[in-house]
């Protein structure tokens, strides 16, 4: 028996939930079919747009200008209301607080979870960026210095916050741990849930990452041999890359203990099997430089943990940054974490990087993210821009190829697959997942009670139109399903709107 062949533990930890904000999807619907349908949501601004912007016109003409970024729509929106805040509370939050708290709010709505009812301790694990907002607009503004003072403004804008307040204004009281492992950070707060999870420190885990900067950038200025592109593409693994593409996002997964699941009945995107964090160490070019050891070492010992033969995994989302130096490094880390018994170009080596650019801190659980609906829909999206290999890689003489289309998993077996994710300094994480186990249907009344509630009029409106769009775009949903999650998996507010239906296509022609 080799390391690999022994039956899987019971010890599996589920996603049953998903939120997240990403270039050109404010959804996690509108992520996956931008993925699907191969969609580069990098945005390329003008040179009007620049200057409108104030960006220095000589910068605007240097040569090396990169005009191009992946942004959010409208971060700086928030409904302040909603969770308790003043408008000048607000005004002095960092957007990534702000952003990462919604998101927060909408997973665990995903994941059908009330947590003011819910018995169980509830954790949060997670990491932000470079706080810009401050810089750029708080301590430029001498009004609200003098009327918020410092110590609000500490508590609004400091990292240490970002967990913290999720778990105050939601009143989750599992573990609340702030990570910071620059790009690595937000997978290696999934890997800390995990492990919190195992340890019953908590009962269901919140856990991501937010990369938001104030104002968002309309470009880069190029510099040869660091990490950002010459024409702001990402072509990961491809013989014409130079970097990546700075951008924002941000991503939440809530996590469940895998019996915990079953036992409760909660759909599933996905089974994390295992996760492992580990560091470089100095063994490198330098601090900032990747390392073949320190990357193969963590893959390996997530598959361990996994129990997972690397012939069996057939999909892995690398952290691809398509730099020329970083990627032919990750390949053979890779290469020497399967080893050589896998056959030549069996796995899917895939990048999201290639479709949103490079969210720093929230990186690593956006691709979590994509390999997981990956996994739940048996369909791996395409890594876009790849043509040729990067000539310091030679594919055919290892297990993996890239596919530059939509590519299905048709095999009888579980879809399994890992995720990568890397920080500058040399913390390494990588997480392997596995499709979830088949859930069973139980008979249900034929008629159905269907309820909605928010806290205004207008916003209960819009909750109907949500649903109404969700009907339409999954016309064979299970009505049953819907009316629990929305009974139980909801908190009840003041305006509330009540149908009765006796399946899917009678809810769409009553919200009509």
């Amino acid at each position: 028996m080799n390391e690999f062949d022994a039956e899987l533990p019971p010890n599996g930890i589920a996603i049953v939930g998903l939120a997240g904000r990403f270039p050109g999807a404010d959804t996690i619907r509108d992520f996956w079919r931008n993925l699907a349908a191969g969609v580069e949501s990098i945005r390329f601004a003008s040179a009007e747009e620049l200057s409108a912007a104030g960006v220095d016109p000589a910068l605007i003409a240097h040569p090396d200008h990169v005009a191009a970024s992946g942004v959010l729509h409208q971060p700086e929106f928030f409904d302040a209301a909603f969770f308790g805040f003043s408008a000048r509370e607000a005004e002095i939050i960092d957007p990534q607080q702000r952003v990462f708290l919604e998101c927060a709010w909408e997973a665990l709505e995903d994941a059908a979870c009330d947590a003011s009812v819910y018995p169980g301790a509830i954790g949060v694990f997670a990491g932000a960026g470079m706080n810009t907002y401050a810089l750029t607009n708080l301590l430029q503004n001498p009004e609200i210095l003098t009327s918020a003072g410092p110590y609000q403004i500490m508590l609004g804008n400091e990292k240490d916050f970002l967990c913290s307040r999720v778990a105050y204004k939601l009143n989750l009281r599992g573990p609340a741990i702030g990570v910071q492992t620059a790009c690595s950070t937000s997978l290696v707060a999934v890997q800390m849930a995990v492990e919190s999870l195992l340890r019953h420190e908590c009962d269901m885990a919140l856990a991501g990452g937010v990369s938001i900067a104030i104002p968002q950038p309309l470009g880069y200025l190029h510099v040869p041999g660091m990490i950002h592109s010459r024409d702001g593409h990402c072509r990961a693994f491809d013989a014409a890359a130079s970097g990546t593409v700075p951008a924002s996002g941000a991503g939440v997964v809530v996590l469940k203990r895998l019996q915990d699941a079953i036992g409760d009945g909660d759909p599933m995107y996905a089974v994390i099997r295992g996760a492992a964090v580990d560091n470089d160490g100095s063994a490198k070019a330098g601090y900032s430089a990747p390392s073949v050891e320190g990357q193969a070492a963590v893959i390996r010992k997530s598959m361990q943990m996994a129990h997972f033969d690397p012939a069996t995994v057939a999909y892995i989302e690398a952290h691809g940054t398509g730099t020329e130096v970083g990627d032919p490094i990750e390949i053979a880390a890779l290469a020497q974490a399967f080893g050589p018994a896998v056959e030549p170009r069996s796995c899917i080596l895939g990048s999201v990087k290639s479709n949103i650019g490079h969210l720093d801190t929230a990186a690593g659980i956006a691709a979590l993210i994509k390999a997981a609906l990956s996994v739940q829909h048996r369909v791996i999206p395409p890594t876009l821009h790849f043509s040729n290999p990067n000539p310091l890689i030679d594919l055919d003489k290892t297990p993996f190829k890239i596919n530059p289309c939509l590519a299905s998993y048709d095999e009888p077996e579980p879809f399994r697959a890992g995720v990568s994710s890397f920080g500058i300094g040399g913390t390494n994480a990588h997480v392997s997942i596995e499709e979830a186990p088949a859930r069973t249907s139980d008979v249900s009344a034929p008629w159905q009670l269907i309820v909605l509630s928010a806290k205004t009029a207008s916003a209960v409106e819009t909750e109907a139109a949500n649903l109404l769009r969700y009907l339409q775009e999954n016309p064979a949903a299970n009505l049953a399903d819907i009316a629990f999650t929305l009974q139980k998996g909801r908190q009840a507010f003041q305006y509330r709107r009540v149908w009765v239906a006796r399946e899917a296509a009678h809810l769409r022609e009553l919200l009509r």
